[in-house]
């Protein structure tokens, strides 16, 4: 898995306060878990560009002052109305130790049911998976080209000696449908959205951002 670099300097002091200080100062307060004990520090808004709006997962080399640590991203705290991003979570990972993490699944080949007329639908991004740190591949690559009309992948049909699965074993990843199917669908979804567009105008006057997916672990 790619390493990126990140960052930071020691908090001095921890609280709303502080922390709305440094946001002011284009800084987001994040959090460093794993280790003996929690490590407040901030990071720069701009140096997270590399690292959240990418569908790639890396590693990350983080500096927090003179000290290094090897850490992976692990939750992310948008503003509900202008997606700033207000908190960051990181958890240290160490050589020989498992990890969580979400990775992105690639399609490679041409699907026979597309060839077909069928259509392709790809109901899952990113996958999680439970595996020693060296062993983490950058991406998930699945083989669709045997797929026929009616066909699918789940995740119980995925194998990796070196990876343990964690989504549930029958949560569809890929499937050919025909094009009535996708259709009917579709129009199903746009129902329930509907719906709840109609509950939300009586009794909400918020919004909600649309963050990454989260890893497993999450700590606030």
């Amino acid at each position: 898995m790619k390493t990126v670099s990140l960052s930071g300097s020691f908090r001095e002091s921890v609280g709303k306060k502080d922390a709305k200080k440094q946001r002011k100062q284009g800084k987001v307060p994040c959090v460093l878990y794993g280790g003996a004990k929690q490590i407040h520090f901030v990071a720069e808004e701009k140096s997270f560009k590399n690292i959240i709006f990418t569908p790639d997962v890396h590693i990350i080399d983080l500096t927090i002052n003179d000290k290094n640590f090897t850490v992976i991203l692990q939750d992310i705290q948008y503003h509900p109305v202008n997606d700033n991003i207000l908190h960051v979570d990181f958890l240290e990972i160490m050589p020989g130790k498992q990890v969580t993490i979400a990775i992105p699944i690639i399609l490679k080949g041409n699907a026979i049911g597309v060839l077909n007329g069928g259509r392709l639908v790809k109901k899952i991004r990113k996958i999680r998976v439970n595996a020693l740190i060296e062993d983490l591949p950058d991406q998930i690559v699945i083989d669709i080209s045997k797929l026929k009309i009616g066909d699918s992948i789940r995740v119980s049909d995925m194998d990796n000696d070196k990876l343990s699965f964690l989504d549930n074993a029958s949560s569809m990843i890929v499937a050919v449908f025909t094009a009535r199917a996708v259709e009917v669908e579709e129009e199903e979804e746009e129902g329930e959205e509907g719906e709840e567009g109609e509950e939300s105008t009586e009794g909400a006057d918020g919004k909600e951002g649309t963050p990454p997916p989260a890893e497993e672990q999450k700590s606030k």
